[in-house]
């Protein structure tokens, strides 16, 4: 078999970083998308993986060693607007795309999210991959259940929950970190809550860390976060810091939640205790 990669979705923000992780670990990188993108590295094909029949005629020919599914409707007020598609999208298509895995024999890694819990906050050490999901918005909910639609049609596959994702968006502004350095370029004085807490990752550590486990044998759920939980607030200012600025403080406007966003939970912070037991990647502090 090749050692082809296929990353589904692999022209977003976490996307593009995944194909160049999987070239510099010696795989072949190939790029699944609707729509093709001057970032991409490696082979680009574009088709509908949401079409089964499409997408079995290009598993056909690219014959990959594994998949990597990255790709989501993961605004948030998106789904609030659209659930029937949010569903279709973060739930059925990833169930479909496991079923064509194993009946293939492919290695399949689905990427899911923190936001799968919310409704009670976590404990400090964050929330463990033996505590049960308890999403708060349409989109914690579809993506919660498409981790059971993989598990469910695959049991060797893995479903890896990631966190707030920070780091190079390549110049498009995307990311907890490059919005933010992004809207000061702009003269804007960005509002980041104090009281939402997450475990924050840089978007190319966590590439690194899902081409190594495409790469394995884990399977079922695993937390692939930060080391340290942070608010939006302080992971603003270390970006900006990291970005050059000075007078941090006064670029961006520090605000509470106040019960206003009750779509985005307080405190989603996920412990990646036995993450860091079997990668080698270090899963080390963003902007530290």
């Amino acid at each position: 078999m090749s050692r082809s990669l296929l990353v589904v979705g692999g022209t977003g923000f976490l996307g593009i970083h995944l194909l160049r992780a999987a070239e510099e670990a010696r795989f072949t990188p190939v790029c699944a998308a609707r729509r093709a993108s001057e970032l991409v590295f490696g082979t680009f094909r574009v088709f509908d993986a949401a079409d089964p029949d499409e997408c079995e005629r290009a598993l056909d020919l690219i014959e990959p060693l594994a998949i990597v599914h990255v790709a989501a409707m993961a605004r948030i007020v998106d789904c609030e607007l659209d659930p029937a598609r949010a569903r279709r999208v973060n739930t059925e298509w990833p169930g479909e795309l496991a079923t064509l895995a194993r009946e293939r024999g492919l290695r399949f890694v689905h990427v899911s999210t923190d936001l799968v819990f919310g409704a009670s906050r976590a404990p400090m050490s964050g929330f463990t991959e033996l505590d049960g999901p308890a999403p708060v918005s349409v989109y914690g909910v579809t993506k919660a259940a498409g981790e059971r639609a993989v598990l469910d049609a695959d049991p060797a596959a893995l479903v890896v929950r990631l966190p707030l994702l920070c780091g190079d968006s390549h110049g498009r502004g995307l990311g907890a970190s490059d919005s933010v350095v992004a809207s000061v370029a702009r003269g804007e004085r960005p509002r980041l809550f104090t009281d939402e807490w997450r475990t924050p990752l840089d978007v190319a550590v966590a590439a690194r860390a899902l081409v190594e486990l495409a790469d394995s044998d884990v399977h079922g759920v695993l937390h692939v976060a930060g080391p340290t939980r942070m608010n939006r607030h302080e992971l603003g200012l270390r970006a900006l810091r990291a970005a050059g600025y000075s007078d941090l403080r006064a670029l961006v406007e520090a605000a509470e939640r106040s019960g206003q966003h009750a779509t985005r939970p307080p405190d989603v912070s996920l412990d990646s205790t036995l993450a860091r037991a079997v990668l080698r990647t270090s899963l080390s502090e963003p902007f530290a």
